[in-house]
């Protein structure tokens, strides 16, 4: 009876997803299903409803949530100006040239946009892929999970991910120590984002319908970098203010030198595109922009009401109980990253956890091998999980059912924590 009543965090967090799973496959939508989980949650848990409002308001206010709302509103405005004004379409024109592998082709832009750390940047890359797939034997299916894959490849050997940055503090290292430790995470998100994805017998791609377009166009790096400018500008110039940002006011959110480089690249795409302000204020009407932000909102709201209600800490109490440093290290990361779909979410939730076990266990000398599991553990949680912002964003985009492309997902996630519990096996 004891160990069905510790279990019972479990159950709770099952049974609120089953019901924001359920709520998206009858059509209530993305957003309202993930805030209907949020008021089930709340339910089970005993918050009372003025602790909600509480919660929900600070979500709301939280620089997190208006950071991200921003930022990904101004990706989708830079994605539907290269989309409306035909550039996205010139700059893969003026690849072609460069890429011409038509697998190369498709995973270059989400492989490019995942060096920006930018929450929600999957909806960057889409339209890329979009245009690379053109006259390509590509489902909508092939085109979600391409680009939500290969988007995150290098989300564990990257130093300026949030996620990567805040775990390397917990272990009491610097973030080059720690990706010393993580960079094969991203030779395998890779290999198996390749063997699931783009072999021939998965992604047959019959009708190559560049290959006249591949031997016309030639190699004109001016071209290129005209054309490419605003995606030039989003990437470097997120890395150039955020050094600039953290060198001379270094309490400043990193997300403030995103921002700055996406209004950059977006007054650059008006500048290419004389006359293109009109579709700026289309884009802010459009009802698939509207439910983004909305959507984004939402995940935030259940992200706090999780954090609030007091589960994620029962299951961490569950976990150095009985199943100590095991669970620690890969079930409570997997799972809370599988619920918050945020890397953020799982390195708080569980690497503290896991480095107070380690050395209360007296084993400072394995932290590294710990560190390593954990985190390969809660990163195939968020890749696995529906509620993934890039995911839901993606799917979306495509208009692809959430469900259909989740199956393509689960089982590379799971084969990347196989992964992680070999490599951890060697770090021991």
């Amino acid at each position: 009876m004891d160990f069905l009543q510790n279990l019972l965090p479990l159950f709770k967090i099952i049974f609120v997803f089953m019901c924001m799973l359920a709520g998206i496959r009858f059509r209530l939508g993305v957003g309202p299903s993930i805030l209907a989980g949020g008021g089930v949650l709340a339910l089970l848990t005993s918050m009372k409803f003025a602790e909600v409002l509480k919660v929900s308001s600070e979500a709301l206010l939280d620089d997190k949530t208006i950071f991200l709302a921003l930022i990904v509103a101004l990706i989708m405005i830079l994605s539907g100006l290269l989309e409306k004004t035909g550039q996205a379409g010139r700059i893969m024109n003026s690849l072609t040239g460069y890429l011409k592998s038509p697998r190369l082709r498709l995973v270059f832009f989400p492989a490019l946009i995942g060096l920006l750390p930018m929450p929600g940047g999957a909806i960057f890359s889409a339209p890329m892929i979009q245009e690379a797939a053109n006259g390509l034997d590509v489902s909508g299916r092939d085109k979600v999970v391409i680009n939500y894959w290969f988007r995150h490849v290098w989300e564990l050997a990257w130093p300026l991910y949030p996620g990567m940055i805040l775990a390397a503090s917990l272990c009491g290292m610097t973030i080059f120590e720690y990706i010393g430790y993580t960079f094969p995470g991203a030779f395998a998100c890779i290999a198996l984002g390749c063997f699931y994805y783009l072999r021939p017998s998965v992604l047959p791609m019959k009708n190559n319908g560049h290959g006249a377009d591949v031997s016309a166009n030639g190699r004109d790096i001016k071209i290129v970098l005209k054309e490419g400018l605003p995606l030039i500008v989003a990437i470097g110039g997120a890395f150039l203010f955020e050094t600039l940002l953290s060198f001379l006011l270094p309490g400043i959110p990193f997300e403030i030198g995103i921002i700055l480089a996406l209004l950059a690249a977006v007054f650059c795409s008006l500048f290419a595109n004389p006359g293109s302000m009109s579709i700026i204020r289309g884009l802010l009407l459009e009802k698939r922009f509207l439910n983004m932000i909305f959507m984004i909102v939402c995940v935030f709201v259940f992200k706090d009401i999780l954090g609030a209600c007091g589960v994620v800490d029962e299951l961490a109490r569950l976990a150095g109980g009985e199943a100590a440093l095991i669970a620690a290290a890969v079930f409570v990361p997997f799972l809370v990253g599988f619920i918050a779909g945020i890397t953020l979410a799982f390195v708080g939730a569980a690497m503290p956890l896991v480095v107070g076990l380690v050395h209360a266990s007296g084993l400072q000398d394995q932290l590294p091998a710990w560190a390593v599991l954990c985190m390969f553990s809660g990163f195939s949680g968020i890749m696995a999980s529906p509620l993934h912002i890039c995911f839901l964003l993606t799917c979306e985009y495509f208009k692809v059912d959430m469900v259909a492309a989740w199956k393509k997902v689960v089982i590379p996630s799971l084969m990347l924590m196989l992964l992680g519990v070999a490599y951890f096996f060697v770090l021991l």
